[in-house]
């Protein structure tokens, strides 16, 4: 069940925020548990997915970074010549996608026992970090706009 949010009480008081309202309001309604996965926060600006990919190598995994959004997708190629009495491990193809912030960066990628992780690191440019802006000081009577009467002739 979907519950409706009405975001237009923030649009009202907040700038710039239209892709997270976006993201809330068009969020997958069925979750696919497939593979199972972590995400940890390692640092302040640095991240990490964790995602059980047990089955699958090196080749059958593909990793891509676009703007705002990472993509991880496995397909394993079939052998033809195992024949299997039961086959329990999940190593049907999937694709998870996960939506990054602003100037989220993949630093790398490892596969370990069955484990993809992968690290990403927020890197804002100096120009987007925040910064003091200092307030003019102006002279009191000239600038603040007084006139100054007019002297009369004794």
């Amino acid at each position: 069940m979907r519950t409706a949010f009405d975001f237009s009480p923030l649009y009202r008081s907040s700038i710039g925020f239209d892709r997270v309202f976006n993201l809330l309001e068009n969020a997958p309604q069925a979750v696919d548990s497939w593979p199972p996965y972590d995400i940890e926060r390692s640092g302040e600006n640095s991240y990490r997915v964790k995602i059980a990919v047990a089955g699958f190598s090196e080749n059958d995994l593909d990793i891509s970074h676009e703007p705002n959004l990472l993509i991880v997708s496995g397909e394993r190629k079939e052998q033809d010549t195992v024949e299997y009495l039961h086959r329990g491990l999940p190593v049907r193809p999937f694709t998870r996608r996960f939506e990054l912030a602003d100037h989220m960066t993949v630093n790398g990628a490892s596969l370990n026992n069955g484990l993809l992780t992968i690290d990403l690191v927020r890197e804002v440019p100096e120009e987007m970090k925040p910064r003091r802006i200092a307030i003019a000081k102006h002279d009191g009577a000239a600038k603040s706009g007084q006139v100054e009467k007019p002297k009369q002739a004794a």
